[in-house]
């Protein structure tokens, strides 16, 4: 920056004068820079108001739109220390008795005699050239199915002379399905299925765990199956747990297991202490609609909605102050911290004042709620399950629950109420209130990303930004105009300046020779 000094000869404020010229020059760069602040301002407007739109979507997504959302059930049971039961995906309700015969159990095997090996020393260590190194072992295991492995669909473990016995139970925890440890007290290996049930097919024994590998049996002194060990007293045979469901004997391979939508686990058998070994007690349970559960999920929904549609009305609806302009930077050095943030909420306003995408999803949002659905079971309409639009004009549009209809609706048919809002269809007409809507804001939200893009868009993929890009450019521009212009204003006042200066020369030179002449 060049330093300039004025008014040697004039005595004028040269500075001043500059400055007070150049904010004339500056006053269309400062509406550019108004614009711009501006443009910016409702930029980040319509991605607040984005942002909103995507959480009301995930918010339906993850309620009204999900059946399990309508399939809420309070169940009770008369011994839940013995049966618990929970409903997972069913909309109907269910009385039933079970009557719990046998647990399911795991298979076991635990190896015949110590092995006497230190756990923690490498097999080259411990071995010599009698290690096991390079041998190929696999543990075939009952399956969540019922069933054993097929040998062939099992990728086998090849022992290394680094490994050691712990680094080789690791690796079999890990790959396999079975859990395996090594007793330091009595030297031996104990290996249990991680799940239970008997793997028997067509009525004929099958083993639960099955050892491939001479490692297991001349290393870990282990049968080759637990049906081996079993039969030598050193492991156990898979149990199926067995029960009888409304008066059916059945059995399931776990504890664990659904029937129509419900989710049962058995805890303790029901057998009748001190009567027939054939004799077991009932457990019975029932099922209501979890209406509290499903009302609240419902209500959660409009109060979104009505508070989405509300901050959208009131930036459509709020036009801008036109005695309010962004600040310059001058003016703001002027003022304290709080008097920008207050001058600014005023020049924030009207910024999305009017815009006809926002209008246009009002209208569809509207329309997508009160629209009747076609081809449903039993409701067709929101006013059918409780749930009108405010008779106040001043609300807009917003949505009002009759707490008692909706709840007797929830009550009387779920399914009928999820039907409403989720119906599948080809056509709007034939799709559910919550299909329509999510449509309208993935609408809305494609619009609104083309108008102000997200924050890791670039200026250039979103209209706003294009027009900052110019604005910018002329900002640019301006400035290096500026520039001259006030390069300019220094050059004629410094020529000014050096006229003066000749002037009070030659004036000087004259008096003196004036003086001398007399």
């Amino acid at each position: 920056m060049n330093m300039r000094i004025g008014g040697l000869a004039s005595g004028m404020d040269t500075d001043q004068m500059v400055k007070d010229l150049m904010k004339a020059e500056r006053m269309p760069l400062n509406k550019l820079q108004q614009q711009r602040q501006y443009l910016e301002w409702q930029r980040n407007d319509f991605r607040e108001l984005n942002a909103k739109l995507l959480e009301f979507d995930q918010l339906i997504f993850n309620g009204i739109a999900r059946q399990a959302s309508f399939t809420a059930k309070t169940v009770t049971s008369s011994n839940s220390s013995a049966v618990t039961v929970k409903n997972v995906n069913s909309t109907n309700d269910i009385a039933a008795t079970i009557k719990v015969r046998e647990l399911a159990s795991a298979a076991t095997m635990h190896s015949k005699e110590s092995v006497g090996i230190d756990p923690t020393k490498k097999f080259s260590e411990l071995f010599g050239t009698e290690a096991p190194i390079g041998e190929e072992i696999k543990v075939l295991a009952i399956g969540t199915d019922g069933k054993l492995q097929n040998e062939a669909d099992v990728k086998a473990i090849k022992i290394t002379g680094d490994d050691t016995l712990d680094s080789v139970l690791t690796k079999i925890n890990s790959q396999f399905g079975v859990s395996a440890f090594y007793d330091e007290m009595t030297g031996k290996i104990s290996i249990t299925a991680k799940n239970t049930g008997d793997a028997a097919l067509d009525g004929t024994d099958n083993p639960e765990i099955a050892l491939v590998g001479d490692f297991f049996t001349n290393t870990l002194k282990l049968d080759s199956n637990n049906i081996e060990a079993a039969s030598n007293n050193v492991g156990s045979l898979g149990k199926n747990a067995s029960f009888e469901y409304n008066g059916l004997l059945t059995s399931r391979s776990t504890n664990t297991f659904r029937i129509n939508g419900y989710e049962y686990s058995l805890k303790q058998t029901t057998e009748i202490p001190g009567s027939d070994p054939q004799a077991f007690s009932g457990v019975t349970f029932s099922s209501t609609t979890d209406t509290d559960t499903i009302f609240n999920t419902i209500k959660t929904f409009v109060d979104k909605y009505n508070e989405l549609i509300a901050s959208v009305n009131s930036k459509v609806s709020e036009g801008p102050n036109r005695s309010y302009k962004p600040l310059t930077d001058e003016e703001k050095e002027a003022l304290s911290e709080k008097q920008i943030e207050q001058w600014e909420e005023q020049a924030k306003k009207g910024t999305l004042y009017r815009d006809q995408a926002l209008s246009s999803s009002l209208e569809k949002m509207r329309t997508s709620l009160y629209t009747t659905v076609a081809g449903t079971s039993s409701f067709n309409a929101l006013s059918q399950i409780g749930i009108t639009t405010s008779s106040n004009y001043l609300d807009k549009g917003k949505l009002v629950i009759d707490e008692t209809k909706l709840r007797e609706a929830i009550s009387s048919n779920p399914n009928g109420v999820y039907e409403l809002f989720q119906k599948d269809g080809a056509t709007s007409s034939d799709q559910g209130l919550a299909r329509r809507l999510r449509s309208t804001l993935k609408d809305t939200m494609a619009n609104i990303d083309a108008k102000a893009g997200k924050a890791t868009s670039t200026n250039g993929n979103f209209a706003i930004g294009r027009n900052l890009n110019n604005i910018n450019n002329q900002i640019s521009s301006f400035e290096r105009r500026l520039i001259q212009i006030e390069d300019r204003y220094w050059k004629q006042f410094t020529a000014m300046e050096k006229a003066l200066q000749q002037s009070n020369n030659q004036y000087s030179y004259l008096m003196q020779q004036f003086g001398t002449g007399m």
